[in-house]
């Protein structure tokens, strides 16, 4: 469907898209545009079938206006009571009086947790022309001026094509955090899973969002690389990251959905995927290659082998080196034991082994699935499916 037709649509109330990251967990979802305007990389299971549309502005500045009627009744109700209690929601939900259950129960949601940031949806919000993102962003502040934070997914792509005037103008009206999917900075990598986008790309328009005077979150995906590049993936993205100096570095681990053009790439032996061993020697020849940097690494993802890799350089390096190198360290048993153990969600970290209690319902795990050292790779290859 164009995204002419898209616009002659009735307003059929508030919308949400589909994903968010993980940091905007209490986020309230103000949708400005359907779906991925891209969609062609290999490696994503979001949108695919979907087509991309712009939301006309009145129907975004409706749907804010919704939550702020809700937000506004919650907070009378909630100042009358000091708290909200279970039977004011209910009063909200029965009431008639408010025609839109969506808008009620994102502000219901927003407000249970403290009202404190906004993430901008679908998967590339500044394609839109700036005057109306500015518009939106004008209106959100105006409706809700208590707000920390709002933020939006962005392609490389997209804004290294808008001037640094018009994105101080975004940080200005509010847009204080950038997510980029950066995925990995090897111009090899980023060409064989169509991301559409150069190293060079995603260098420029880190920077400017930087110099714009936005926080910067920029995504990288151990394993992309597969066997075949993975030591360029890691140098290479570490090379780009250390140009940008993103305020966030977040970890992604490749995962394969057999709904996915990587995964018929895999299943065919065109991509050879690394094991979780093979993972962590990327990993760490990637946090090895950091340098001159102060950006705070997040590794804030289910798919992700280390949860606790976490810290910010220069100061915490060693220490980040460290955990994934004690990982590699130990023996295969050992190794075993840690991944399923990740992967069950009894462990976090390594650290977590000291613990008796949980490696002892992880050893009878994998012995009752009948789980060894030979065949542990496409064991985690099951239990992780429950994650994708």
């Amino acid at each position: 469907m164009s995204t002419k037709r898209k616009q002659e649509e009735e307003y059929n109330g508030f919308e949400q898209g589909p994903i968010r990251p993980p940091s905007e967990a209490a986020s309230l979802l103000i949708r400005i545009t359907r779906n991925c305007p891209w969609n062609r990389c290999t490696f994503c299971p979001v949108y695919k079938g979907s087509d991309f549309s712009l939301r006309p502005v009145a129907y975004v500045l409706e749907d804010i206006d919704r939550v702020y009627r809700y937000v506004e009744a919650i907070k009378e109700c909630g100042e009358k009571s000091g708290k909200l209690y279970s039977k004011d929601i209910i009063r909200f939900t029965q009431n008639d009086d408010f025609e839109d259950r969506g808008a009620l129960n994102a502000a219901l949601q927003w407000a249970s947790n403290g009202m404190r940031s906004i993430f901008l949806q679908d998967a590339n919000s500044l394609i839109i022309k700036p005057e109306h993102l500015i518009t939106i962003l004008q209106h959100l502040k105006d409706c809700f001026p208590w707000v920390e934070r709002i933020t939006s997914y962005a392609r490389s792509h997209t804004i290294a094509r808008i001037s640094d005037d018009n994105l101080r103008t975004m940080a200005n009206a509010g847009l204080s955090r950038i997510h980029i999917g950066m995925e990995s900075g090897a111009d090899s990598v980023l060409g064989r899973v169509k991301k559409g986008v150069d190293k060079r790309t995603h260098i420029k328009a880190g920077i400017k969002v930087k110099r714009a005077g936005m926080a910067l979150s920029e995504y990288l995906m151990p394993g992309l690389g597969g066997r075949d590049l993975w030591q360029e993936h890691a140098r290479e993205s570490a090379d780009a990251l250390n140009q940008i100096d993103p305020d966030f570095i977040r970890l992604r681990t490749l995962a394969l959905p057999e709904h996915i053009e990587l995964f018929k790439e895999y299943s065919a032996g065109t991509f050879q995927k690394l094991s979780d061993v093979e993972t962590a020697e990327e990993l760490l020849l990637f946090l090895q290659s950091l340098d001159g940097i102060n950006s705070v690494i997040k590794s804030d993802h289910i798919l992700n082998l280390f949860e606790d890799l976490e810290g910010k350089y220069p100061e915490d390096k060693e220490k980040m080196i460290g955990i994934v190198q004690g990982f590699l360290d130990l023996p295969p048993e050992d190794q075993m034991v840690y991944q399923v153990g990740r992967r069950i969600g009894v462990y976090r970290g390594l650290a977590d082994m000291q613990d008796a209690g949980k490696t002892e319902h992880v050893e009878a795990t994998c012995k009752r699935l009948d789980i060894r050292p030979d065949n542990v790779n496409e064991a985690v290859d099951e239990l992780m499916k429950r994650f994708i």
